[in-house]
């Protein structure tokens, strides 16, 4: 029997717009989420001009613009999200499974990279300046650290009208329920002890 692949992406238009409501009795298309009467559509954000607060432990802030913000980009595929960066703060290494990205650095300096699949698991770096401008692969692990003394600041579009985040240290440590640390412990190589301390932290 042939081996079957599926794959799964943001659904085609049906038509211009399908601005995405909440409450299906007020739905006229069907596209993915119910739509608002194209008659009736506003698609709207502001603030990506604000700061996001980078006082956490890692030192970013994402402010995400997706479907979930603007309705209007149901269908669409295409999101945005801004990223704030202390100084020598970091977007830590995660994925997006439904969609790449395209980062463009307007504030800073940014060390960049992706890894690429196994077996090769090839780090990809760059170090990158106001301007400057990254792609990172649907679905392959990826960060940002911010290289500077002063706030940086990144802009970055998404081939998704919500491609979705896995923070790679949050999924694996602070999972809900946590993994057994027996696994972890195997998976990682590291002590039981040391295993069971990082799921109480994250």
């Amino acid at each position: 029997m042939p081996a079957s692949y599926s794959s799964a992406f943001d659904p085609s238009p049906l038509q211009d717009l399908c601005v995405a409501i909440d409450d299906p009795k007020d739905g006229v298309f069907v596209n993915g989420k119910f739509c608002k009467d194209p008659k009736l559509a506003v698609s709207f954000f502001s603030g990506l001009n604000k700061p996001g607060n980078t006082y956490n432990r890692v030192g970013s802030n994402v402010t995400t613009v997706n479907v979930d913000q603007i309705p209007g980009l149901n269908t669409l595929g295409i999101s945005l999200v801004r990223i704030d960066y202390a100084p020598y703060g970091e977007n830590p290494p995660h994925t997006h499974p439904r969609g790449t990205e395209i980062l463009v650095v307007v504030q800073g300096t940014l060390y960049v990279g992706f890894v690429t699949s196994n077996p090769e698991n090839c780090l990809i770096t760059k170090i990158l300046y106001p301007g400057d401008v990254f792609v990172f692969p649907i679905g392959l692990i990826h960060f940002q650290y911010n290289v500077g003394n002063t706030p940086a600041v990144a802009f970055a579009g998404l081939s998704s009208q919500n491609a979705g985040v896995i923070t790679i240290a949050n999924a694996v440590f602070g999972s809900n329920p946590p993994i057994n640390p027996d696994v972890l412990t195997k998976a990682v190589q590291l002590d039981k002890n040391v295993v069971t301390h990082l799921q109480s932290i994250f």
